[in-house]
């Protein structure tokens, strides 16, 4: 099938983290707000499969798509500024390519060819690329590849670009180079050199750079623009300025401004209009006009880097923004809690939630941490682990089960109230074998769950291994905390709550990952509004007292 769609290639230069994933995001929002049909994907020339098994202090949070694919947390910017579902085909890992060739390779379908990095390589790069544009489902396609130019790793898709540019024709594909414009305080000025450089090296390889979006702490006067546009070998209109801004959430209107959607779409002619961002200006009205803050502890064991929650993170701003609320997130270390500190660490906070995560380290504190919210009434929200940990605290602490335990962290425990399922104990390989993507879960009437969602019926992505233990669902509900969610199917438990707190949510699966600008999550938005309510009854008690 002959791809109708165009081409966008999204490369970096210098250094990495300049903001690839959020310009991509930034552009398609504006394409997308034209009519047009836009996904983004992600190429990661890392060699695992995928980063499902990589820590998070290595590479961020793993995201999580419908379909079950475990990928780089940049799918989360496409989806949240989006609003349309990623899926196994937005991201590629050089892993997944070599993979896929030498199992080719091993069936015999190169007839018996030496397979090499040119052609066999870039030809199923190039055939990954095209999946999307070939579905006819989108007009246009915007990959980033992930990396920087000159990175030995990143080359076999530098060289696919440049031959799908020959395959396509220029109308077809155009590249967007991101590079950096340092400012050198010493000297007071910006320096063109570095970009300068990147767009060489990326020649090297064949490729031309169409447009440059150089990230920059100061305005770019006309003057560096014109060298920039002269030494890079593009027009003027193509140096795009991408000054850093309060929030990524700006982004959008600051390529508006600097006409990047005008240059893309003159570039693969097509046309252009203004794009209507009218309710993403509202969702930013809101977000920086807050009535009011709140307070939220983000309990977990990766909280030294912000790209491990990244996506719960986002789902606060965008619960925030719906309240007309500030939350400020305050990230505690679950491993350094414990009954004797934790009224000092929790007690200022209008809200608690215990966040995903695998392994022993941190879990006793994470324990402890819901039983004081339990015990004092303050805002629960439990996420994966979260839930499990709820479940835990509850079984010990009011079932009078001592060593109630998950056998992830003692197998040995005579009470599993968190066990693994009976389909996950032969398993021994750890990528891509847990309970992923979407399930659906119905609800009961009267819970807290059902009144915030207002359906009976709902779906939602999961990531995890160990589950509710079915057998002490009895006696759980029987002391006072219920399973409000069920999975249709298996008849597993997706939510636990407890009716008589003020609000205390454990779910089994991911909502984080649902949550968009143009639709936050239900949950959060319930949570924050849970908080905000602790506060002012917290502080209207305080007024009293005095």
């Amino acid at each position: 099938m002959t791809s109708t769609a165009k081409y966008i290639f999204v490369t970096g230069g210098v250094t990495s983290s300049l903001g690839k994933g959020i310009i991509a995001a930034s552009l398609a929002k504006l394409l997308q707000a034209q009519g047009y049909r836009v996904t983004i994907q992600k190429l990661d020339p890392y060699i695992n499969v995928d980063p499902g098994t990589l820590n998070p202090y290595e590479h961020g949070e793993c995201y999580v798509t419908e379909d079950g694919a475990e990928t780089d947390l940049d799918l989360g910017h496409y989806e949240r500024f989006l609003n349309v579902p990623t899926s196994q085909a937005n991201n590629v890992t050089t892993g997944r390519i070599y993979q896929s060739v030498i199992q080719k390779e091993r069936r015999g379908e190169f007839l018996g060819k030496t397979v090499q990095v040119v052609p066999h390589i870039t030809d199923e790069i190039k055939e990954r690329i095209q999946i999307l544009g070939n579905s006819g489902d989108y007009d246009i396609i915007i990959t980033e590849i992930g990396g920087t130019v000159g990175d030995i790793e990143s080359l076999p898709y530098v060289e696919a670009v440049r031959q799908l540019r020959w395959d396509l024709g220029e109308e077809n594909g155009i590249v967007i180079h991101l590079t950096l414009v340092p400012y050198l305080a010493a000297a007071g000025e910006l320096k063109t050199k570095p970009t300068q450089h990147s767009v060489k090296t990326l020649m090297e390889s064949g490729v031309q750079a169409d447009i440059l979006v150089c990230r920059t702490e100061h305005d770019l006067p006309s003057d560096i623009r014109r060298k920039l546009a002269l030494f890079c070998n593009v027009r003027e209109e193509a140096v795009i300025q991408s000054i850093d801004a309060s929030t990524i959430y700006d982004v959008p209107n600051l390529m508006l401004k600097e006409g990047l959607d005008r240059v893309v779409l003159k570039k693969l002619g097509l046309q252009s209009d203004t794009p209507d961002i009218s309710k993403w200006n509202e969702f930013l009205t809101r977000l920086k006009n807050p009535k009011t803050e709140i307070t939220i502890g983000l309990i977990g064991k990766y909280v030294e880097l912000q790209d491990s929650y990244k996506s719960i993170l986002e789902a606060f701003i965008h619960a925030g923004a719906a309240n007309e609320v500030k939350v400020n997130v305050e990230s505690v270390h679950s491993e350094y809690i414990n009954k004797d500190n934790v009224d000092v660490k929790l007690g200022h906070l209008d809200g608690i939630l215990v966040a995903p995560g695998f392994g022993e380290r941190g879990i006793e504190g994470k324990i402890d941490a819901v039983q004081y919210v339990r015990e004092n009434n303050v805002p629960y929200f439990g996420i994966c682990l979260g839930m499990q940990m709820a479940v835990i605290e509850f079984s010990r602490n009011v079932l009078g089960l001592n060593d109630a335990d998950s056998t992830e962290m003692n197998p040995n425990t005579t009470n599993p109230v968190i066990d693994l399922m009976e389909d996950q104990k032969t398993i021994t390989d750890k990528g891509g074998t847990m309970r992923l993507g979407a399930w659906d879960c119905d609800l009961k009437l009267g819970s807290i769950v059902r009144d915030i969602y207002k359906s009976e019926h709902i779906s939602e992505r999961h990531r995890h291994r160990y589950e509710f233990n079915g057998d002490y669902k009895e006696a759980i509900e029987a002391a006072g905390m219920k399973a409000t969610g069920l999975n249709p199917e298996t008849g597993l438990v997706e939510i636990v709550e407890i009716p008589t707190h003020p609000w205390f949510v454990g779910v089994q699966y991911h909502p984080e990952y649902k949550s968009t600008v143009a639709n936050p999550h239900p949950l959060f938005v319930g949570f924050v509004k849970a908080a905000l309510n602790h506060k002012k009854k917290t502080s209207s008690a305080r007024m009293a007292q005095k």
